[in-house]
């Protein structure tokens, strides 16, 4: 007697519609093929520390791109960055609205300081590092799996929390969890 179909190893389940299927069901890789409640727990908290991960590199980068600013400030000997046409002072949206057009071929120049390759490398590190990360979030997220739908937000929030204990009063807003 051939008892071979006892034998099949489990399949992961992929659903397109809200679920809370935690059996045989698959976290982006078929690797990652959740087989006990006890794989689903771990993996729900891996969820958790990857959504407060990418709170975290969201915070670093930001205060990464400060500290940058402020030593290149020092290092120029300025105590504010210069505008584009070089005041120190904000400009106003009219001064010279016609000379900085995109049809007439001139570009204005950014505003702030140059930023060394070494900083832009590290920057543009970090910057990938997020974005990629919240793409993997992303598809967690298109699981449709509540429980994981709802590790992702605790993350978020988690980390929001732990590391959102100040705020700038002048500053712009940040950007939330988000794809890109």
């Amino acid at each position: 007697m051939d008892h071979s179909a006892h034998n099949m190893a489990a399949r992961c389940s992929m659903h397109m519609l809200w679920n809370t299927q935690i059996i045989d069901t698959c976290v982006v890789f078929s690797q990652w093929h959740i087989r006990s409640n006890l794989q689903f727990f771990f993996s729900f908290l891996a969820i958790v520390a990857l959504g407060m991960l990418y709170e975290y590199l969201r915070v670093f980068s930001r205060d990464f791109d400060k500290r940058i600013a402020v030593k290149l400030r020092l290092q120029s000997g300025r105590r504010t960055p210069l505008t584009a046409s070089g005041r120190s002072s904000p400009e106003r949206h009219g001064d010279n609205a016609e000379e900085t057009g995109l049809l007439n071929g001139s570009r204005r120049t950014p505003q702030g300081f140059a930023v060394p390759p070494l900083y832009r490398t590290m920057r543009a590190v970090l910057y990938g590092a997020s974005v990629g990360l919240s793409f993997f979030l992303m598809l967690v997220f298109m699981t449709y799996n509540a429980y994981l739908i709802f590790a992702v937000i605790l993350g978020a929030a988690a980390g929001h929390y732990i590391l959102g204990d100040t705020i700038e009063l002048n500053g712009s807003a940040d950007k939330g969890m988000a794809c890109h």
